[in-house]
């Protein structure tokens, strides 16, 4: 894993609101994945597109463990 490859994406929990911060590896090219929250452990969807041209971050779609992304 390279650093440079480690993106900081910020957002909003989408239960509780509080401000979260995860780090995404764009090595891993586009994927999705659950994590928790920080604050009240809720299951939070992330669904990450990395660009297969440049292997950057274009977008990150962030959701509740029962929304469909």
């Amino acid at each position: 894993m390279q650093s440079d490859a480690i993106v900081a994406y910020h957002f909003n929990c989408p239960y509780c609101d509080s401000l979260l911060e995860f780090l995404i590896d764009t090595s891993q090219g586009s994927h999705e994945t659950y994590e928790d929250c920080h604050q009240c452990c809720a299951p939070i969807q992330l669904r990450v597109e990395v660009s297969l041209t440049t292997g950057e971050l274009d977008y990150v779609e962030v959701g509740r463990d029962d929304e469909v992304l």
